[in-house]
């Protein structure tokens, strides 16, 4: 658990955009693969095997609850220190922050299965072929989803950029 435990959680945060979710979904990720490990098969690799448990697993959250991004506690003191600050030149900061806003609500929109490809390969920097594992879906399937998600993206971003 503890060699894989930080990547675990970002997969499912990736998906979930909720730290006490992603925790919850990592914990059962970890039951979930001791319950199985069994039925592991090594064509690939113990850590694709475990972080496909964990992907899926968020998106079948994701899809139940279709919850949406709701900042609590501490994330919320956290939101709040990112305000900028009146007392000295921030501006960077703050475009930084409204660009990460954007992007953010940019991918909420997108279906979970393609905000977990761009995620694992933008964020995560996984190749095609490890995702491709990880979803336990073709190559093919990855890259088109990417191409999908990109171009949506995109659309989303620039239509946000008139408004």
């Amino acid at each position: 658990m503890e060699r894989y435990q930080r990547r675990v959680i970002g997969v499912a945060l990736a998906v979930v955009h909720n730290q006490e979710d992603a925790l919850e979904l990592a914990q059962e990720t970890f039951v979930r693969a001791f319950e199985n490990l069994r039925s592991f098969e090594s064509r690939s690799s113990f850590s694709t095997w475990l972080y496909r448990i964990a992907a899926n697993l968020a998106i079948d959250f994701r899809r139940r609850e279709r919850r949406h991004t709701f900042v609590r506690g501490e994330e919320a003191a956290i939101e709040i220190e990112r305000l900028p600050n009146t007392d000295s030149d921030t501006f960077a900061e703050f475009s930084r922050a409204e660009l990460n806003r954007r992007l953010r609500a940019a991918l909420d929109e997108l279906t979970p299965e393609h905000r977990a490809v761009i995620l694992l390969r933008e964020v995560e920097g996984l190749s095609y072929d490890q995702i491709s594992d990880m979803l336990q879906c073709p190559r093919g399937t990855v890259m088109s989803r990417l191409h999908y998600a990109r171009n949506r993206l995109r659309a989303i971003l620039k239509s946000a950029e008139r408004n």
